[in-house]
């Protein structure tokens, strides 16, 4: 899970993103923001997600805890 909030922050357009980051604070975070998530999960980690999913993990410890539970498995 090597620079996953990295990631995400290049995904949003930002300096940066921590865990405790709300993602719906962001105002990048929008549907493509939440495509874009999807697809880069996908490629990245080999994990499929829904976006209501996405939505229900709120922050990006919590989207970084969603995919790491799904790498398990």
């Amino acid at each position: 899970m090597d620079h996953f909030f990295e990631k995400i922050a290049e995904i949003l357009e930002v300096d940066a993103l921590n865990g405790p980051d709300v993602l719906a604070d962001f105002p990048e975070w929008d549907s493509l923001s939440v495509l874009s998530v999807i697809a880069m999960v996908d490629s990245d980690y080999h994990v499929n997600l829904t976006a209501a999913e996405i939505r229900d993990s709120r922050t990006g410890q919590g989207l970084l805890d969603l995919v790491t539970r799904k790498t398990v498995k």
